[in-house]
């Protein structure tokens, strides 16, 4: 993998780790992810209009992309509502890269080798073992973050297919991530209706820049994976639970245990393998 394309997706991975921060300290973690939503649809279409469009391969998949996507961030709100960050982030990011590896070499054709295929899984063992507590995976959230780790795999793959068909990854980020952003409001309305999205409450900047991190952190992975191997990207991507240790350590005061420790050295060793 290119050292540019690594460096890149270790970025992504540290803007990742910042929203889902923000995310997970919100009162109101669906109304949070809405408006993260709302940021993301009002830069994605402004910037759109100044691009040429979508080239017709690859609306379908932007299209397929966006309703994922609106799946993921419901899973993802309902994961954070029963188990915290230290646990359920852990599990959802950690289950994606074999997911992504298995589903891309079946749909794709994409091929790992031994080296990268080895560091995948360290990455993986090394991400799920964060969520571990005392030789238990005691997580009153785990089928909702496995259910986000298959969600991830199923946009990753998509979008890694449709930004190649595209053949321009900056336009397919901006289109699907418009139609993603205007999806998740029209969700919001139908289960809580308009007043309760427009009604102004404390922790609406926060919200509104995490959008903007999201949107900057999960185009910079679309531009890695049109040229480079899904599986890897996804699973140095996935070294973002590296940072949301840290910023729970620093900023949230969680714990930084030896065990957290040496699964965070088995994260950097599968990087390492990756790269």
């Amino acid at each position: 993998m290119p050292f540019d394309i690594i460096l890149l997706t270790l970025f992504a991975a540290l803007l990742h780790a910042g929203w889902n921060a923000l995310l997970r300290g919100g009162a109101d973690r669906l109304w949070s992810m809405t408006i993260m939503c709302l940021a993301v649809a009002i830069v994605s279409v402004a910037i759109a209009l100044f691009l040429a469009p979508l080239a017709k391969a690859g609306w379908r998949y932007a299209v397929v992309s966006a309703v994922l996507h609106v799946g993921y961030n419901l899973f993802l709100v309902r994961s954070y509502q029963a188990g915290d960050l230290g646990q359920t982030y852990p599990i959802a990011r950690g289950s994606s890269p074999i997911l992504i590896t298995l589903a891309a070499s079946v749909f794709a054709g994409e091929r790992v080798g031994m080296g990268a295929l080895l560091g995948i899984v360290l990455v993986s063992v090394g991400i799920v073992s964060l969520a571990f507590k005392e030789r238990r995976l005691a997580v009153p959230s785990l089928p909702y973050a496995l259910g986000t780790g298959c969600f991830i795999a199923a946009y990753s793959v998509t979008d890694g297919i449709g930004v190649r068909l595209s053949g321009a990854p900056i336009t397919y980020t901006v289109w699907m991530c418009a139609l993603w952003g205007i999806l998740m409001p029209s969700v919001y309305i139908g289960l809580r209706g308009a007043r309760s999205l427009l009604t102004w409450r404390p922790g609406f900047i926060m919200a509104f820049i995490g959008g903007l991190l999201s949107l900057l952190a999960y185009g910079i992975i679309i531009y890695a994976m049109s040229g480079a191997p899904m599986g890897a990207v996804s699973a140095l991507r996935e070294t973002s639970v590296l940072f949301a240790a840290l910023i729970g350590y620093f900023y949230l005061g969680e714990t930084l245990t030896v065990r957290k420790m040496l699964a965070c050295a088995v994260i950097a060793i599968g990087t390492i393998l990756i790269g």
